[in-house]
């Protein structure tokens, strides 16, 4: 069940501006990478459901963030129907993140006040995410839009809370593109957590990474 109710983790985003997205079959590389993003000042992790298996290597990394990373908001991304998030949620999982709007997770994630952040692509697949009661919609993929598409968006609709995934990387002027559009918070994952950190298993230099992209977003953030 989940430790965190969807207002709680839609406030750690907001507050934070950054969701690291991860992946990767080996447990005890995976718990390493959560020891450096919580110790570099990330309170998130999306744990993308990719490979075989996933939801046994979901369920040892939130165990290990529940006893060892106090605070540690564990999610899963690339969920695609209502069996798969019910599942993780089963396991711990305190938000899930879909790769297009579906009605059926809003459904169940809404049941266990769950927070749920759909891919949507226009303004309408928004509205509906909103209807269905979505606190912070997911701009996927954020690298085919770009800021413009979010500042078009909180024009008429200043209440629409936006996280881009894809397209967001550590740069400073990057991240100023996005929040200067009004993003809540953006979604990064090898940009942030790349081959070559995992390769080198540089896992200092994946804890500095993160403690200097938090701070460029306080700097850079409305």
């Amino acid at each position: 069940m989940a430790k965190y109710s969807r207002l709680e983790v839609a406030q750690v985003m907001k507050e934070t501006g950054m969701v690291p997205l991860f992946y990767h079959p080996d447990i005890e590389l995976g718990k390493k990478v959560l020891k450096a993003c919580f110790e570099g000042g990330s309170r998130l992790m999306e744990f993308t459901s990719r490979g075989d298996f996933a939801f046994e290597i979901f369920s040892e990394l939130n165990k290990y963030a529940l006893s060892e990373l106090p605070g540690m908001i564990m999610g899963v991304g690339s969920i695609t129907d209502a069996g798969a998030a019910s599942l993780y949620m089963q396991l711990g999982a305190n938000f899930i993140v879909t790769p297009s709007l579906r009605e059926d997770i809003a459904m169940v994630c809404n049941r266990r006040k769950v927070l749920w952040s759909p891919g949507c692509g226009s303004l309408t697949e928004i509205n509906k995410a909103e209807e269905l009661g979505c606190e912070i919609v997911k701009l996927f993929p954020g690298s085919t839009y770009g800021p413009g598409f979010v500042k078009a968006i909180k024009g008429p609709q200043p209440w629409t809370n936006v996280m881009p995934t894809g397209g967001v990387n550590t740069e400073v002027s990057n991240l100023r593109g996005w929040f200067d559009a009004g993003v809540t918070c953006v979604g990064m994952g090898s940009q942030l957590i790349s081959k070559e950190v995992l390769a080198n298993q540089d896992f200092k230099g994946l804890e500095n990474t993160v403690r200097q992209t938090l701070a460029t977003i306080m700097k850079v953030r409305k």
